[in-house]
């Protein structure tokens, strides 16, 4: 007795769909193993890589200015060795052979259309490495002037005085000068206050002293001193020397401005006057007399 007509069906689209389904089965195993180690290493970073990381980190003293760009590096790197390896357990080493062969070409391509992006990245190195300055520091650059608020591999952002954010490309701040007024723990201001010609200098230099050790705002050691330093053309230059201790933009702008004011009323008392520049423009009128020009009367 001959089988049924559907089970002839059935054994006639399984004999044509043998030749397939060993390649198809395959490919299942090997996207399943591709994925499986790509998943492991991606639970790997986060379980032991990266608090390992942390763990250094910590033990090296690194604040946050360092931390965030090592750990982005770390977890790429993590990731590119994990990629890699699924590649080569799912036996797609023909493909990784030629991905490497492309990424090559690319490499050199996009180098070429990305030299500024490139030479910033290399800046923000730089910048992490030589750290001239961290989050949180006033620095002036170029006529330029404001608190660090972000750096990054490509920009560095800054806040300035008036509120503003400036995108900063990292290159600019490694091949130009850059003032850090707050790198270190104490910062030394300097103001000139100018006198008139017939003023006592000594006792305008007592009161400038005097006023500075009065501050709170300012260091006794190093001294508070005074320097004569101009011969305008309508006033003597006193120059003061003061220091502050852990400076910032506010505290510098309030000590200086409360020892100003503090020394303007002193001299204000003491009858010391702060001269302003003055022009006296003279000139001569020449008069004739009418008769001169003769005429008749």
């Amino acid at each position: 007795m001959g089988a049924p007509a559907g089970a002839s069906g059935v054994v006639a689209v399984a004999g044509t769909l043998e030749p397939y389904l060993g390649p198809l089965a395959d490919i299942v195993v090997d996207a399943a193993i591709f994925l499986a180690v790509v998943t492991a290493t991606y639970v790997l970073y986060k379980a032991a890589v990266k608090p390992l990381v942390r763990r250094v980190f910590d033990r090296q003293g690194l604040d946050e200015h360092a931390r965030r760009p090592l750990q982005k590096i770390v977890a790429f790197l993590v990731l590119f060795a994990g990629v890699t390896v699924a590649f080569g357990a799912a036996g797609y080493q023909g493909f990784l052979r030629s991905l490497a062969t492309i990424a090559a070409a690319a490499t050199l391509a996009i180098g070429f259309a990305l030299q500024d992006v490139i030479k910033n990245f290399v800046a923000g190195v730089f910048i992490y490495t030589d750290k001239p300055f961290r989050i949180g520091d006033w620095i002036e650059w170029n006529g330029n002037s404001g608190v660090v608020e972000d750096i990054s591999f490509r920009v560095t952002r800054v806040r300035t005085f008036d509120n503003e954010l400036l995108t900063v490309p990292n290159h600019a701040l490694t091949s130009d000068v850059v003032k850090n007024p707050v790198a270190k723990k104490t910062l030394r201001l300097k103001f000139v206050f100018g006198i008139d010609y017939e003023d006592d200098v000594e006792k305008a230099t007592d009161i400038i002293v005097e006023e500075a050790e009065r501050s709170d705002a300012i260091l006794e050691d190093p001294a508070p001193s005074v320097r004569l330093t101009e011969l305008a053309d309508s006033y003597v230059g006193l120059q003061s020397r003061i220091w502050i201790d852990d400076p910032s933009r506010a505290d510098f702008v309030k000590a200086r401005t409360d020892y100003v004011k503090a020394v303007k009323a002193r001299f204000d008392e003491a009858g010391i006057s702060i001269p302003f520049p003055q022009r006296t423009v003279s000139g001569r009128n020449e008069w004739t007399d009418p008769s001169s020009f003769g005429g008749d009367d």
